[in-house]
């Protein structure tokens, strides 16, 4: 599931504005999913601004983080960092679509649900700020350099050559 982080925007920034917003997926440390490769998805943080979203990437997730919180502590936009799954063949990505087809359907079904049994919206809103709570104390993640960009380019190619040997 998707959780809203809330943007830590870096002690030395020269404005007290809004800043952007960075979503990611909440995951436990030993997800198989923070070894994949990861891009970010840049795009208007409103619905008044309307452009092509900017798609960056692929970076390794600390990498992908960093940079997405850049961006968005200077600038109000809408940053989404999640996993590129390599797929090496046209029914991996079927399955894929499946898969986020029947997550749709269920999240339609919650929604539907709701109305029945209370307000789903309070309780994700709930869940969302809970979730920036546990984000607002921690430190802005270092903007990793040049270099370091490179060799994780170099260690996502050399994973992804790999697969399906």
């Amino acid at each position: 599931m998707n959780r809203a982080n809330a943007t830590r925007a870096a002690g030395g920034t020269d404005h007290d504005g809004p800043v952007g917003a960075l979503v990611t997926l909440d995951l436990p440390a030993d997800s198989p999913m923070l070894g994949l490769p990861w891009i970010i998805t840049f795009g208007p943080l409103g619905d008044v601004d309307e452009w092509e979203p900017v798609v960056c990437g692929p970076y390794e997730r600390p990498h992908a983080l960093a940079l997405a919180e850049a961006v968005v502590a200077e600038e109000q936009l809408m940053a989404v960092v999640e996993p590129l799954l390599p797929a090496i063949n046209p029914a991996e990505i079927r399955g894929e679509i499946a898969a986020a087809q029947i997550a749709a359907g269920d999240e339609a079904a919650q929604l539907e649900e709701s109305d029945l049994y209370g307000d789903f919206e309070d309780t994700i809103d709930e869940e969302l700020e809970a979730a920036a709570e546990r984000h607002l104390h921690a430190e802005p993640l270092a903007q990793p350099s040049e270099a370091e960009l490179r060799a994780g380019f170099s260690r996502i190619a050399a994973k992804l050559t790999g697969i399906g040997k």
